[in-house]
């Protein structure tokens, strides 16, 4: 049995749906809304999902597994070199379509809902240490201004 492989490009409200039926040939590209996606691929066999890795991936891919489909996760890089016209939804969509085609292709893992808040959680804090550091250095700065030289350093400053 011969399994569809579907190419699906995420985005905020329409989602673009790029596939071929194996029988006949024939390409099919379908636009979706956020809220009917889940209802088309429950009634549909089986098949590989590919996407883009991008924002909303993780979660789309979740939901997809539990309807019994195989996720594939593909790095924007890599799908770029496939977009064979301009750049739109549904030639993303065929260009994620064709790059899982590929055998050498690399996969990005879906993760989980917990190892999604951890990266978050360490994502938040290296942005805070970010701030921490520009608002030490524009202090020095300021003060430099007015003849004071602070050492170098968060904690001498």
């Amino acid at each position: 049995m011969q399994v569809t492989t579907y190419g699906l490009d995420l985005a905020k409200r329409v989602m673009q749906l790029h596939w071929v039926n194996l029988e006949t040939g024939e390409i099919h590209r379908k636009q979706l809304k956020r809220r009917a996606l889940l209802e088309f691929f429950a009634n549909r066999q089986p098949g590989i999902v590919a996407m883009e890795a991008c924002g909303s991936a993780h979660y789309w891919g979740r939901e997809l597994r539990k309807l019994g489909h195989e996720v594939r996760l593909i790095a924007a890089q890599f799908v770029r070199p496939f977009v064979k016209t301009n750049k739109n939804d549904a030639a993303d969509a065929a260009a994620i379509w064709e790059a899982v085609q590929r055998p050498d292709m690399r996969f990005v893992a879906v993760k989980s809902e917990e190892q999604q808040s951890v990266l978050s959680l360490h994502r938040m804090r290296e942005q805070l240490i970010k701030m921490r550091t520009m608002q030490v250095n524009q202090i020095r700065g300021l003060l430099y201004e007015f003849g004071a030289d602070l050492p170098q350093g968060r904690q001498r400053g």
